[in-house]
Formats: structure tokens, C-alpha cells, sequence
């Protein structure tokens, strides 16, 4: 089965390359498509502080796509695991997901921070973070996770 999509709209400012950490200042803005989408389209967003960005890594080549096990960030102090127990941006399909901060929503344009995605990158999707849609009862996640993200924002 393929699966085809079009991005809703692009990723403008912010960071022009992608690197790993620091993203928790970063300011961008997302641009919808207005051959699509009119300002309506995001009526209402306004009123949540924070939205999930589903986004596509467009730089990470077909070829660099990772299937297997690996060291995340290719850190052999960390172990070695599977690509779909990790976040890295050279997953199967190269989509990422985020919760970023809403800063502001003017027509078509959606202003966030900490969306660690770059300049031009296609914005597949966009939904408003509802706290009851997190996680129910204690979070478990293994040490080295929380030193790969000791940095990231």
C-alpha cells in the first residue's frame, strides 16, 4: 500500500540545519498553504498553548534512512537499539512529531517555539495538544534517553 500526502503548509525561519540540541528557544512560523486553506482553518487554535506538529525530515536522504539497530546519535555509550525505539530524523517514512508551544495565530500563519524542525521543512499536519490525550498513570523510559535529551531544549 502508498500512502500519499500533501503538506498543509511549510515551516518559515528558525533554524536553517538541523542540529540536536537547543531547540527550546527557537521561533519559527508555520505558513499554511493558501491555495488550500483560509484563515478559518485555524479558528479556535488560538486557544490552546501548545500544538502537536507532524512534519516531514525532507533533508534526510532515501538512502540514509535507517531500518535497523543502532546507537542513538551513534553514542556506543548509549545501547545499541532499534530505530522505533528511538526519535532520530532517519526513521522509515522520516516523519517527525513534536509538541511546540503556540505563540500567536494571524490567518494562515502560526507563530510556535521549540518545533525542532528547519526552515522549508513540509508540515504534514497540525493539532491542538490536549493534556487528556497525554499519557494516563507514570511515564517509564530508560536512562540514556534522559541524557540524550539533557540538552535537546
Amino acid at each position: 500500500m502508498t500512502i500519499s500526502l500533501e503538506p498543509i503548509g511549510t515551516v518559515i525561519g528558525g533554524r536553517q540545519e538541523a542540529i540536536d540540541d537547543d531547540w527550546g528557544a527557537e521561533r519559527a512560523v508555520i505558513a499554511l498553504d493558501e491555495g488550500r486553506f483560509k484563515p478559518e482553518a485555524a479558528a479556535g487554535l488560538d486557544a490552546f498553548s501548545h500544538i502537536e506538529v507532524i512534519f516531514h525530515f525532507h533533508q534526510v536522504a532515501e538512502d540514509k534512512v535507517q531500518f535497523a539497530a543502532r546507537h542513538p546519535r551513534g553514542n556506543t555509550d548509549w545501547p545499541k537499539i532499534g530505530i522505533f525505539a528511538q526519535r532520530g530524523k532517519a526513521r522509515p517514512n522520516r516523519i517527525g512529531v513534536t509538541v511546540c508551544r503556540l505563540i500567536s495565530v494571524e490567518g494562515t500563519r502560526i507563530e510556535v517555539e521549540g518545533l525542532d524542525a528547519i526552515d522549508g521543512t513540509p508540515v504534514l499536519d497540525i493539532k491542538p495538544y490536549m493534556r487528556d490525550f497525554a499519557p494516563r498513570g507514570a511515564v517509564r523510559e530508560p536512562e540514556w534517553a534522559g541524557e540524550l535529551m539533557a540538552g535537546y531544549w
